[in-house]
């Protein structure tokens, strides 16, 4: 089974129906994102279609993850209650309805709309930031997890101002009286959102996932790399941010190797946890592999685009052509990684902890399909590898159709995989977890 550590307090637990929503939402933003890539590759789409898909991407599927994750991770973790749990459920459904309104206008180029949609999903964050920040104040003192997530929060609340900066700026010339552009406002509120709110949640999140599911500890190098990783990676996003924001060449480029420095630090300790992994190989484990080649690689790759011009967009992800190195292979494979545990794992909790002694239940690992999961870790990975080398290498179109379809179908086939432990194993059925009015009450997780 699974690990559940003897300081984690699962009581403590929201709902089941609130971080569950949460993932199930962000898989159907997760498909409806990679469609429109696709699509965008045979201009099948009109529009903003680059901006369409990376919201839909990065905030539809990675930050209501995050949203989701830190619902349920924070209070178990700190053993303290949720602050709020009608917050925990509302703050979903506005950043929800924003992005649509977001993503449409976007999509149909109706520009107008964007302003609108920008403060509802900035509405939705605060509520969030809100409600997870009241929750952290009573779990002080801080552990690093608890830490990083302080941060995190911090930078969620930076990006999401500039961004509706940005989307006003779309109808209103907003950037005619300020000592900012346009284009570098909206690098430096990209750069606060993978590399500040994005990065420092999983970097606090796999300080504690990547020594858990291995059952090692960290010893020697470990320190010295969670020291420089936890001092110099909120300091070099800021400068990197603030680098960009006001076009400051030196600072951006400082901030840029305090980065890149702590990404490369943190793929070799997570390389050295699952080297000496003491626990059973799972598919959370397996796609950490890809996460710790990808912290190693990318900043590697990167290093000399960003110690040369930081300033430049065609370097935003690093080295030109490592966007989907970056956002796929390190973020994404997190992402998925994670969900073949956390899902699971609540599900668990709230449908089989008690029988545990009293009758024979499944333990956590055996609640999702293995042959479905080797079956899109291995579709992901081609499917990656694929879009990687036509970004490096000019290749016939019909090979990053492939490897655009590869990842697709990896992720169909994960979506599937996770709800059907939803649909075979939830207390609740599918549209009670989504929808309140068809929750039938049981075991008190309808508060």
């Amino acid at each position: 089974m699974g690990a559940i550590p003897g300081n984690i307090d699962a009581d403590q637990s929201p709902p089941l129906t609130v971080p569950l929503r949460h993932f199930l939402v962000g898989l159907g933003f997760l498909l409806a994102g990679a469609i429109v890539g696709v699509l965008g590759t045979i201009d099948a789409v009109s529009g903003n279609l680059s901006l369409a898909h990376a919201h839909l991407l990065l905030v539809g599927w990675v930050c209501v993850t995050i949203m989701g994750a830190m619902t349920q991770f924070v209070p178990v973790w700190s053993a303290v209650e949720v602050y709020s749990r009608r917050l925990a459920k509302t703050q979903l459904w506005i950043v929800v309805v924003g992005l649509v309104v977001f993503a449409t206008a976007l999509l149909v180029g109706a520009q107008q709309w964007l302003p609108v949609g920008g403060i509802i999903m900035l509405l939705g964050f605060w509520v969030f930031v809100y409600n997870i920040g009241r929750t952290l104040v009573s779990a002080r003192p801080w552990d690093i997890t608890e830490r990083h997530f302080a941060i995190a929060l911090g930078f969620f609340v930076l990006l999401t101002t500039l961004g509706v900066t940005l989307a006003i700026g779309f109808v209103s010339p907003v950037f005619r009286d300020l000592p900012v552009s346009h284009g570098s406002v909206r690098l430096a509120h990209g750069t606060l959102a993978i590399y500040g709110a994005v990065l420092t949640t999983i970097f606090g999140a796999l300080y504690q996932l990547a020594t858990m599911f291995t059952q090692s500890d960290l010893h020697g190098v470990d320190y010295s790399i969670q020291s420089l990783e936890e001092i110099g990676f909120p300091i070099g996003v800021v400068a990197l941010a603030g680098g960009r924001l006001f076009e400051l060449g030196t600072v951006a480029r400082l901030g840029g190797i305090l980065i890149l420095a702590s990404v490369l630090g943190f793929g070799v300790l997570l390389a050295r946890r699952l080297y000496e992994a003491q626990a059973p190989w799972t598919p959370m484990l397996s796609r950490y592999v890809v996460v710790a080649a990808t912290m190693v690689l990318w900043p590697l790759w990167s290093a000399v685009y960003w110690i040369r011009d930081p300033l430049d967009p065609a370097t935003f992800f690093g080295a030109p052509g490592a966007v989907h190195l970056l956002a796929l292979g390190l973020i994404g494979f997190v992402v998925l990684g994670t969900l073949y545990h956390i899902i699971p794992f609540i599900i668990w909790v709230h449908r089989y902890s008690d029988l545990l002694g009293l009758e024979d239940v499944p333990m956590i690992d055996d609640l999702y399909d293995d042959r479905l999961a080797a079956i899109d870790c291995t579709l992901l990975t081609v499917g990656l590898a694929l879009i990687v080398v036509t970004d490096v290498v000019s290749l016939p179109t019909t090979v990053s159709l492939a490897g655009g379809g590869a990842v697709i179908s990896g992720l169909v086939v994960f979506t599937a995989n996770m709800v059907l432990v939803v649909r075979r194993h939830s207390p609740q059925p599918l549209l009670g977890i989504l929808f309140d009015r068809f929750t039938v009450a049981k075991d008190g997780d309808t508060a």
